[in-house]
């Protein structure tokens, strides 16, 4: 899947593990946009303390940073879905980026048009 990632994008972390209380496979990817500023992750929703099975896929600007913020934009049964979601938030994401003065503009624009509206 990494071949769909935007150019402006890349693979920051890239696991598979299986959990001890399952034999089900899990997978956690992150992406980090080339301003380094904006972090994209793919994970079980459960290792951010949900109850809801599946994926989650959240952002983080200026990650690693005192004043870093992480949001949650959906959630979402398999890791394929929540990665195909993940490739549009960033495809999104790239469009409207137009540096750092529109970034949280850039987020948001690419979190409305990718997160659940239930």
């Amino acid at each position: 899947m990494d071949a769909d990632v935007p150019p402006e994008w890349s693979t920051e972390t890239c696991r598979t593990y299986t959990p001890a209380d399952t034999d089900r496979e899990m997978q956690y990817r992150s992406y980090r946009h080339e301003s380094g500023d904006v972090r994209v992750k793919v994970a079980p929703a459960s290792l951010d303390g949900d109850d809801h099975p599946g994926y989650a896929l959240t952002t983080t600007t200026y990650p690693e940073l005192e004043f870093a913020e992480t949001s949650r934009v959906r959630t979402v049964l398999t890791f394929e879905r929540c990665e195909r979601i993940a490739v549009d938030f960033m495809d999104l994401f790239s469009a409207r980026y137009d540096g750092p003065g529109s970034l949280e503009e850039a987020v948001e624009y690419a979190h409305k048009r990718t997160r659940d509206h239930r």
